[in-house]
């Protein structure tokens, strides 16, 4: 008994050719540099939008794992990535916990010149990304960029277990906002808006075909 042929899949953002999310994908500029780690169920998730971020980001890493190797971690966090200067300033873009010391929780001064910062996302379920979290000790001491008072997510295609929870994509339109000083509407968070409109768009054009 043969087996289903496997769908024809797009070589850049892994996808099957008929969900390729390549053309939805707007390029942007930002200083920050920016590194994705994603968990390995989320290479395949249909709903998910790392791949689009990191294909709007020239320059930005998509690293796939639950478990790094350390020294590798430690490479991808500080180290010079080719195009990129080392950071100064290496950022985790995740909820303050208990357990982290309180003196890693703050930015630096705002009016201080601005670093040379790359910042670190999570992508995964919440439950995944805290795993990740404990299970890579180089990650759980990086200071924290967390968000508050946000918006409503517009994730309406993936339900999120907490309010507030927003997707990996409009997470990171806002602490770029934050760290870049984009104005509201500024071109670059047009275009991540835009981005992540056609995502859905496409998932649920895509779903009714069904």
């Amino acid at each position: 008994m043969s087996s289903a042929p496997r769908r024809a899949q797009c070589p850049r953002c892994l996808r099957p050719q008929t969900a390729c999310i390549c053309a939805l994908a707007q390029p942007l500029q930002a200083a920050t540099q920016v590194l994705v780690l994603q968990h390995p169920l989320e290479l395949q998730e249909a709903k998910g939008t790392a791949r689009l971020l990191h294909l709007c980001l020239p320059g930005s890493r998509l690293e796939v794992g639950e478990a790094f190797d350390p020294a590798q971690l430690e490479q991808w966090l500080y180290g010079a990535w080719p195009g990129a200067e080392a950071p100064q300033q290496t950022l985790l873009l995740y909820p303050q916990t208990p357990d982290q010391p309180a003196a890693l929780m703050a930015l630096t001064d705002r009016d201080a010149p601005v670093p040379v910062r790359r910042l670190v996302l999570i992508d995964g379920t919440w439950r995944k990304s805290r795993k990740m979290l404990y299970a890579n000790p180089l990650l759980a001491r990086l200071p924290r960029l967390a968000l508050t008072d946000t918006a409503p997510a517009g994730y309406r295609i993936r339900k999120a277990p907490r309010a507030g929870q927003l997707s990996t994509l409009e997470a990171a339109a806002l602490a770029l906002q934050q760290l870049e000083a984009w104005p509201d509407g500024a071109p670059p968070l047009q275009a991540l808006q835009q981005s992540f409109d056609g995502l859905i768009a496409q998932y649920e054009r895509l779903r009714s075909a069904h």
